[in-house]
């Protein structure tokens, strides 16, 4: 097992958090991110799976053909123990994460035990395997399910044994993780190539109104890079402590306007249309939204986008949010005025704004 601890944290009590690797993979995946939630102040442990990694990967002890759902279940119920019993771990402030199906596993295992785990952020969960056991497509095989072979050669060079398929095939995903009492944060790709992103909206409507917390990323696959992976590390920190998404805006470019040129950069216009469809509010973005953005070689210096959305809130008033977003100190500070008394409290927000971009538009994410 790998922690990741900030100097100091052997005295006091943190937050944890535990990480799980996905199908194949191994702990050194996920280095990046959990060197940030260290940075963050969380105690941050990742581990392999027995079985868990391709030939050659990981450091665990176990072949893949032994493996299973919970079989890796089991592997992260022995990892959370060990965590719990840490001097410097606050045990009621537990979180469980993972990639895949290591987000798959990590739900199953916070199900199971609900007073131990506080959170559960889950980055495109492969709730679809009990599906392709079912049709008989597990790991990217293809094999016949009145037949099931001993050893099922899988598409990444895995191989999984038969018992994997017999323990899982019988399997609800949604009526096991439903179970979890706690706060859950799901990040899936819309272009997702493994798991189709309705595993992930039927996930969330397995969990109570409001407990999930679902964002969709247009155009990202199976594993997020770029400004797509920027926005999900920044939402799970937001979502860490306890700042709600508020808005989500879909943003359309339709031209722009070279202001001035200089042998460093430019700066420009651009305009844009859009709509917001969520729990708080729905609407459309009214014409004469305009970003004035300064590029320099090193990429954006400044920008300013200004726009109006005008629709209904929660409660089927009609009302308009006017948004002036600007970047400040290398993040996206949004400064909302709105009519509507629902969203009163818009108006002294202290947010953030995410951005994801996609071709020809962006999505905005608005958190506080």
């Amino acid at each position: 097992m790998r922690e990741f601890l900030e100097e100091g944290m052997e005295e006091g009590k943190f937050p944890a958090v535990v990480v799980s690797h996905g199908f194949g993979a191994d702990s050194t995946g996920s280095e990046a991110y959990c060197r940030i939630l260290a940075k963050a102040g969380y105690a941050v442990f990742s581990f392999d799976f027995c079985g868990g990694s391709l030939p050659g990967a990981g450091k665990s002890d176990g072949v893949s053909t032994d493996m299973s759902i919970q079989s890796e279940c089991r592997d992260l119920e022995a990892v959370l123990g060990h965590v719990r019993a840490l001097p410097y771990v606050d045990r009621d402030h537990i979180t469980l994460m993972g990639e895949s199906m290591g987000g798959f596993v990590s739900a199953l295992t916070a199900a199971g035990h609900p007073e131990e785990v506080e959170n559960l952020i889950l980055w495109f969960p492969a709730l679809c395997i009990p599906d392709h056991a079912r049709l008989g497509r597990l790991g990217g095989a293809e094999y016949d399910v009145s037949a099931v072979p001993e050893v099922i050669e899988c598409g990444n060079g895995m191989k999984l044994g038969r018992s994997f398929h017999e323990q899982i095939k019988g399997m609800d995903p949604y009526l096991e993780i439903g179970r979890f009492p706690g706060r859950v944060l799901l990040i899936q790709g819309m272009k997702d190539s493994v798991v189709n992103y309705s595993y992930a909206v039927k996930a969330k409507e397995a969990f109570r109104p409001g407990q999930c917390s679902l964002q969709l990323i247009r155009q990202a696959d199976h594993g997020f890079a770029g400004s797509h992976w920027e926005s999900a590390v920044q939402s799970m920190l937001l979502f860490l402590a306890h700042k709600p998404q508020r808005l989500v805006i879909q943003v359309f470019l339709t031209g722009s306007r070279t202001l001035e040129e200089r042998e460093d950069g430019w700066k420009a216009e651009v305009y844009f249309i859009g709509y917001c469809d969520c729990e708080a509010f729905r609407g459309s973005i009214l014409p004469g939204a305009v970003d004035v953005q300064e590029q320099k070689k090193g990429g954006l210096v400044q920008m300013r986008a200004e726009y109006t959305l005008e629709g209904i809130d929660a409660s089927g008033a009609p009302c308009r949010i006017h948004i002036v977003n600007q970047k400040q100190d290398g993040c996206f500070k949004p400064s909302i005025q709105t009519d509507s008394k629902v969203l009163a409290e818009l108006n002294t927000l202290d947010g953030v704004a995410l951005l994801e971009e996609y071709d020809g538009g962006l999505t905005v994410r608005i958190f506080g």
